[in-house]
């Protein structure tokens, strides 16, 4: 029998325990959409799980190791393995539009560029739920005036709910990680069209948190925003004290007052 040797540029650590698989599998809710895409299933600890469910289960891995090892072994992925970078790759080629879940024990070193593709795809994805890093899955599930409350955390909540599930031991992988783990979920919000400019608001975001610090009038000091606007209360706050909703509502605020 076959394995992958986990391949540390890759960031794999391939999961070893199928009870921990199967709660991952378990935390989709399948409602919505018919097809899943699972990043990264390495030698298909997960995947396993999945074709059990009442959908259609695709895989996007880079290793090909492991989809020789997947083609292998796991006959009912016949034509449903991209041997591809899911960080470049465009998922319409196979979903042409329509709905998917994305799930994964997701490699740490691009997780969280997994987070933010999701976030592109949002209008196909109406839930997403994985593994990553703990104080990673932490920081995208943690509310206004946390430490870690940052850039993730309200980009992310501003299109979905995000839900920390359960924490993920070190020892059941092959090889252990130096931290635990953590397991998330976002389910997309009914209503996630933004009443301001996606675009804007993520240079709101990001240009506040460069400087968390700092009150949001230091922070935003490089978008040369009008006096009077500059006048809101909102400004004495910083960045980790605003909420997702306060966020928007300054976004909207900046947008009109836009000379």
């Amino acid at each position: 029998m076959m394995t992958v040797k986990a391949k540390k540029h890759l960031g794999q650590h391939f999961l070893k325990d199928e009870s921990v698989a199967k709660n991952i599998a378990d935390t989709l809710n399948l409602v919505g959409y018919e097809n899943v895409l699972e990043i990264g299933p390495g030698m298909g600890v997960l995947t396993k799980y999945l074709l059990e469910k009442p959908v259609t289960t695709y895989v996007v891995e880079i290793d090909t190791e492991s989809v020789d090892y997947l083609n292998e072994n796991y006959p009912k992925l016949k034509d449903k393995i991209i041997a591809k970078d899911f960080l470049k790759y465009n998922i319409n080629e196979i979903f042409e539009g329509k709905q998917f879940a994305i799930i994964g024990n997701f490699p740490y070193n691009i997780s969280t560029q997994i987070v933010f593709r999701t976030l592109e795809y949002r209008s196909q994805i109406p839930e997403f739920s994985g593994m990553f890093q703990k104080e990673v899955a932490e920081r995208i599930c943690s509310k206004k005036g946390s430490k870690v409350y940052g850039i993730l955390s309200v980009l992310a909540q501003a299109f979905y709910d995000a839900e920390y599930l359960f924490t993920v031991d070190e020892n059941v992988f092959n090889p252990p990680p130096k931290v635990k783990s953590g397991v998330l979920r976002l389910r997309r919000k009914e209503n996630y069209e933004l009443p301001c400019s996606e675009k804007l608001l993520f240079t709101v975001v990001k240009t506040a948190f460069q400087q968390r610090r700092k009150t949001m009038r230091n922070s935003l000091k490089t978008l040369n925003l009008p006096d009077n606007l500059r006048e809101d209360t909102i400004f004495d706050l910083r960045p980790e004290q605003l909420s997702v909703e306060q966020f928007i509502e300054l976004t909207q605020k900046i947008e009109a007052n836009a000379v």
